[in-house]
């Protein structure tokens, strides 16, 4: 016969195994957080693509390369219209992988090296618009974002071998890859 006190020691150590396991198994994403990343990433990407395209055709009212290649050289980056090309590309690029969920972290930090580069351009003397940096910090933490938690299950990188299943070590190496190459940048900057 066991003793009373013997009988609930295997259920509780039963439940705290399951807490256990339960606390370090990811949780399994949902149809509601999968679609507020894509809402997120079209939202994002697109704009981002477009302000690209700004810089690389002068579409959308933009000054194509050789008006964003003066803007560059005006604010003290050297060879302005290589410039405008570097950063029409990253963000068109970056705003396109985003938006389709193809290579995020990457393409987060992409968004994310082009935006500290526009925050210090700007300059932190306002947070508000027109003249403040709240709408590229917004951009910034939603790229960040992104590659952090990864594109959700609509998304191109489900059928990337590597990405399929996102890791926080992908997204942490992918921002600070894209925060070291913007302050490089802004290293040359005069």
């Amino acid at each position: 016969m066991t003793s009373p006190s013997a009988a609930p020691a295997k259920p509780q150590a039963a439940t705290a195994a399951a807490r256990s396991a339960s606390a370090t198994a990811p949780s399994p994403s949902t149809p509601a957080h999968d679609t507020g990343l894509l809402l997120l990433r079209l939202v994002l990407g697109l704009t981002m693509a477009a302000h690209g395209s700004q810089k690389l055709f002068g579409w959308f009212g933009g000054g194509g390369i050789s008006g964003t290649g003066r803007f560059f050289t005006a604010s003290g980056y050297p060879a302005g219209d290589t410039m405008a090309v570097v950063a029409g590309l990253t963000e068109v690029l970056g705003g396109l992988g985003l938006a389709v969920g193809l290579l995020t972290p990457l393409a987060g930090a992409a968004v994310v090296g082009t935006l500290v580069n526009a925050i210090a351009v700007r300059g932190t003397g306002s947070f508000f618009a027109p003249e403040g940096i709240e709408y590229e910090l917004l951009l910034t933490a939603g790229a960040a974002a992104l590659a952090l938690t990864g594109p959700g299950r609509y998304a191109a990188d489900r059928f990337l071998p590597v990405l399929r299943a996102h890791r926080l070590a992908h997204g942490v190496l992918a921002v600070a890859f894209g925060v070291v190459l913007a302050a490089a940048l802004l290293l040359v900057r005069n």
